[in-house]
């Protein structure tokens, strides 16, 4: 299970969020704290950079949030960063540095590392992006199962309970998420690898890998 621990999928020097995840082992881990933690970072943020807007939110100076957008705190929207027309923004949401978050894309319950691109009409619950990550057009996080019970990760035939009803995906950095995808709940795919446009993604994927479809993975070559 070693492929599914935070220090295996990301590389931690490209989020605000680094000394907070450090103490847990597996991403999802770090889901139910994440409020609490934009609450008390928020606090030590240089006035001189950000500027806190409304109930704990905080703003960088240099990010750019186009008027017609809606943010609810907890959240902090990091240094040059664009949250575009209409983006909803639910709260705990932690957004990195140089990151797009788009046009009809909703946040809810996540950290975004820096370079992280969410550009045009994306969900995303309850979930963590590595650095770089981008989902394509249409593409989103499914973070509830639709018989309501605790999510597991399947990795192969073994299954790790989360003891999570809410967990949407964990994307390693430098993730690539096709147009038009849903990635199901308990989805962790690791770091480089690519998915296909209009995929349905569960489980484990590994890293540097192409995924085409439900049990067609190709490793890349270089």
């Amino acid at each position: 299970m070693e492929n599914l621990f935070i220090r295996n999928l990301y590389d931690l020097s490209h989020t605000a969020a680094a000394e907070y995840l450090e103490q847990y082992t597996y991403p999802w881990e770090a889901l139910a704290g994440i409020g609490a933690f934009i609450c008390k970072l928020g606090e030590t943020l240089s006035p001189e950079e950000y500027e806190k807007r409304g109930e704990d939110v905080w703003i960088a100076k240099s990010a750019t949030v186009f008027p017609s957008a809606y943010i609810h705190g907890p959240a902090i929207i990091g240094p040059e960063t664009e949250v575009r027309q209409g983006a909803f923004i639910r709260g705990n949401a932690l957004v990195g540095a140089h990151c797009v978050v788009g046009n009809s894309t909703e946040l809810k319950n996540v950290i975004l590392f820096d370079n992280v691109q969410v550009p045009h009409y994306n969900y995303v619950g309850d979930s963590i992006l590595g650095y770089k990550s981008h989902m394509g057009a249409g593409s989103i996080t499914s973070n509830v199962k639709s018989d309501k019970t605790l999510v597991t990760v399947r990795v192969g035939d073994e299954r790790l309970e989360t003891g999570r009803k809410k967990f949407g995906a964990m994307l390693g950095d430098c993730v690539e998420v096709g147009c038009n995808s849903v990635l199901n709940p308990g989805t962790v795919i690791g770091r480089h690898t690519n998915v296909y446009p209009l995929s349905m993604v569960r489980g484990f994927v590994p890293a540097n890998s192409i995924y085409k479809r439900a049990g067609e993975i190709a490793e890349k070559v270089e």
